[in-house]
């Protein structure tokens, strides 16, 4: 009896394994080994169809030393991430804060609103967004020409192009994080803000002292969410154009250009390995941060 019932736990186990593996060889597949296989890469000159020679660590120290377009594309990932991040999540929980609200009439139809960008093709953002800041045509510069502010070439400045570009990040993500904050808020029980509504609490004072707080854990989720997205950023500079200087270069774009444009897999390699490493470097600061703020609450 024993051993019927040890061989139909076992038989139970194998089937558990036998549903979810399909995922693990997929992953295995598709996740891991590329990650074991670029790593592998960054350590050799490669240029895909000849042998790869071993190099060591020569491609990471070339990045380091000689490198200034490694440089001047990781000061424009931090700064476009800065631009866009920042401001994009401040927006997107103010939009969920007023979504919120009992007042709001068609609460579904600005909920969809909101989030349609996301679902946006980004190449027709991205020729939208390139027609408004035209220089000579774009709708921006012909109203700040109202203003008395000259025509800005958005493309050939470094500040335009970096404005440009969080633009487009900003518009079409927004509405998502703004999405999963209102979430969030309706899970905080309604009797607190009617608790601070009665002592006298303004709109932005319950945004400050209720909803901030209670939605401490899905922002950080978002600022991570955010801040890995925005070292990743490739589609809108590619599509937008990374300008004469090189202002909208960042760094997954000069990863593709190594890899292929120049076909250098081995140098590409190392690059989205310092790039891996430092958004593991960002998300554990983000974490300990939390933990510190939690801490001394």
């Amino acid at each position: 009896m024993k051993t019927k019932k040890y061989s139909q736990k076992a038989a139970d186990r194998r089937s558990g394994y036998l549903f979810i593996s399909p995922f693990f060889i997929l992953f295995g597949i598709f996740g891991v080994f590329p990650l074991l296989f670029t790593a592998y890469l960054s350590f050799h000159k490669w240029d895909i169809l000849g042998t790869a020679e071993f190099v060591g660590f020569k491609n990471y120290i070339s990045l380091f030393t000689n490198d200034p377009l490694f440089w001047k594309a990781l000061g424009n990932t931090f700064s476009i991430w800065i631009l866009s991040t920042i401001p994009q999540l401040i927006a997107a929980l103010v939009i969920a804060f007023l979504l919120n609200q009992a007042f709001l009439k068609g609460k579904a139809f600005f909920r969809l609103s909101i989030f349609m960008p996301n679902v946006t093709s980004i190449v027709a953002v991205a020729i939208i967004f390139s027609a408004m800041f035209g220089t000579q045509y774009g709708i921006v510069n012909y109203v700040l020409s109202f203003f008395g502010i000259e025509p800005i070439n958005w493309k050939g400045s470094y500040v335009g192009t970096h404005v440009v570009i969080s633009a487009m990040v900003m518009w079409r993500w927004v509405g998502y994080n703004a999405i999963i904050y209102l979430a969030g808020l309706q899970g905080i029980s309604k009797d607190l803000y009617e608790a601070a509504i009665i002592d006298g609490a303004s709109k932005m004072q319950q945004l400050i002292y209720i909803t901030v707080p209670l939605l401490r854990p899905i922002i950080i989720f978002t600022v991570l969410q955010s801040t890995i997205g925005g070292m990743q950023i490739f589609t809108e500079p590619l599509l937008f154009g990374k300008g004469g200087n090189n202002q909208g270069l960042t760094m997954t774009l000069y990863l593709y250009e190594e890899a292929f444009t120049r076909f250098s897999f081995g140098y590409a390699s190392a690059i989205a390995w310092l790039l891996f490493i430092i958004i593991i470097i960002f998300s554990l600061t983000n974490v300990m941060l939390t933990r510190k703020i939690n801490s001394t609450d």
